[in-house]
């Protein structure tokens, strides 16, 4: 997959946030009446940790080679519009959320 459409990595990071919230739904379901253990904390650190890298690939990637080719412009214009797609889909998801 060619990583050239700010779109696409806006709609990328949503699906990511979408599956992990699907997923800790799921988990949280079958767990509702255990304690909390030393393994839960490291478990949300290290999702934490892996969600920071897998978010920064998607925002930061291709302006990142893009500066390194000396685009300035084209770099931040991609940055841009990836944050105002990403943000467009957070804000219809908050209306749809907040609507039920």
């Amino acid at each position: 997959m060619k990583w050239n459409n700010p779109i696409i990595n806006a709609v990328a990071a949503s699906a990511y946030i979408a599956a992990l919230s699907l997923f800790i739904h799921y988990v949280s379901s079958l767990r509702h009446d255990t304690p909390d253990t030393l393994l839960d904390g490291m478990g949300f650190l290290s999702l934490f940790v892996f969600s920071a890298a897998v978010m920064a690939f998607l925002f930061f990637y291709k302006p990142t080679l893009l500066l390194i080719e000396n685009k300035k412009a084209e770099a931040i214009s991609y940055f841009l519009k990836t944050l105002a797609a990403f943000g467009v889909i957070t804000g219809v998801l908050l209306v749809l959320v907040s609507a039920q």
